[in-house]
């Protein structure tokens, strides 16, 4: 029958889904911690070795050892343990002002002094080959040399206490290790998740047994996201920080659109439809280029559905956001002419050596063209990575680059059609009817 001390580390390893084996080594640090506390000195490198089965209450069970790695034999300075302790001192005042800044140093295991750079020999942890020959006659240099130690009683109060810390505080570390672990493999994944609550501009995420949080930049402006609710969301990056991990997801990121047509739509998730591109305004509208590894299969068709279905279930989960589809193609002028869908192109002019593409369109596309405020160039120019300049038959232009942002002058060439534009893109940019330009 299993100890009651195994049943409790057990317990522990079920409740915050850590392993067994972690717990152990919790344990056994938190008694090397209590052992150096009541009987150990400071050139000792404490290991313990616990098994909870023959644990009697007091140190049955319990084996504690001064490890050792055995190096060379040098020559030290008198003063050199001073020197040690003062490197170790100045180490430690680094670390505490580095943890002010929120910067997290590596500590050296079971140990404060250094050993690299200027000292190479650390007496709690190393020991020189003429030394340690003396318990061994046949040590090697490298050779890991243990020597076990009695435990004189049992542990004091202050020691308990210690060890009580310990547990505490490598438990939480590998609570927050596993959680960490988990989410950081599940990178760029869609989540079904609920909203916590808010915290000024943050959104709080439920995530089950950990929370996330959503920024404002991965919050869609014209969205409200109440205690409760559920949203799909992206998990967009998940980072370690001195209070644990940080798991960020987004609602803007053109990959959740990605994720969702990938949800939706039968041919994306088996391949047989690849999307190529995304260009996305998050909350206002989205380009999205795709095409097909099979002739047979109409990329198009498939993402927008019979009637539209599968293309409007996509714009429900982003809250009615605009979709276009667009055929990709890898002849440049042909993607960018359907990029610039719902308008209707009359050529494109490419010129390589400045990337730029000059699309000319009737006058009465040239509206459709550019879209409200420019939009509809714009995602076009980040959708292909080109520079465009739309063309009125006629001689005006406007002007995007490859990163969607607007020349200088772009409106100033034309303000009647922008305010046409405006007018006009509610009527005649509905993303079901997104095809590419013939």
């Amino acid at each position: 029958m299993a100890s009651p001390i195994s049943l409790a580390m057990k317990q522990i390893a079920e409740e915050k889904n850590i392993p067994y084996p972690s717990v152990l080594e919790t344990v056994e640090s938190a008694l090397a911690a209590a052992y150096r506390k009541d009987f150990g000195n400071k050139n000792q490198n404490i290991k313990v070795e616990f098994d909870p089965e023959k644990y009697d209450g007091m140190t049955g069970g319990i084996r504690v050892f001064d490890v050792k790695t055995v190096v060379e034999d040098m020559e030290l300075p008198e003063d050199y343990a001073e020197q040690l302790e003062a490197a170790a001192a100045a180490e430690a005042a680094k670390r505490r002002e580095d943890r002010k800044k929120g910067i997290v140093t590596p500590r050296p295991a079971d140990t404060d002094l250094p050993t690299e750079g200027e000292f190479k020999f650390n007496p709690k942890t190393m020991v020189m080959i003429s030394d340690a020959r003396d318990l061994k006659p046949d040590a090697a240099i490298g050779e890991e040399i243990r020597v076990e130690l009695s435990v004189p009683a049992a542990f004091g109060r202050m020691a308990a206490q210690t060890a009580k810390q310990v547990i505490l505080q490598k438990l939480r570390e590998a609570e927050r290790g596993v959680i960490f672990s988990d989410f950081k493999g599940r990178e760029g994944e869609l989540m079904n998740v609920t909203v916590q609550r808010r915290e000024g501009r943050l959104v709080l995420i439920d995530l089950g047994r950990a929370t996330g949080i959503m920024i404002p930049e991965d919050q869609i402006e014209t969205e409200r996201y109440f205690p409760g609710t559920r949203i799909k969301a992206l998990l967009r990056e998940v980072a370690m920080t001195t209070k644990g991990p940080e798991i960020r997801l987004s609602r803007t990121a053109p990959a959740l659109v990605g994720a969702l047509f990938a949800q939706e739509i039968p041919e994306i998730a088996n391949g047989v439809v690849e999307i190529r591109e995304i260009a996305r305004e998050a909350g206002s509208r989205t380009k999205v280029a795709v095409s097909s590894t099979d002739e047979q299969i109409d990329p198009i068709g498939s993402c927008i559905g019979q009637r539209g279905t599968r293309i409007q279930s996509v714009i429900r989960e982003l809250g009615g956001e605009k979709v276009d589809v667009i055929e990709f193609s890898e002849d440049a002028s042909t993607f960018i002419a359907a990029s610039l869908a719902p308008a209707k192109v009359l050529r494109v002019e490419l010129d390589e050596d400045e990337h730029l593409a000059r699309v000319s369109v009737a006058s009465d596309q040239l509206s459709l063209a550019i879209g409200k405020g420019g939009q509809n160039v714009r995602l076009a120019a980040k959708l292909t990575g080109w520079k465009i300049t739309i063309l009125e038959e006629g001689g005006k232009a406007v002007s995007v680059d490859e990163v969607g942002v607007p020349a200088a002058d772009a409106t100033s060439d034309v303000p009647e059609t922008a305010a046409e534009a405006d007018a006009k893109d509610e009527d005649v940019s509905h993303p079901v009817e997104a095809t590419p330009a013939s």
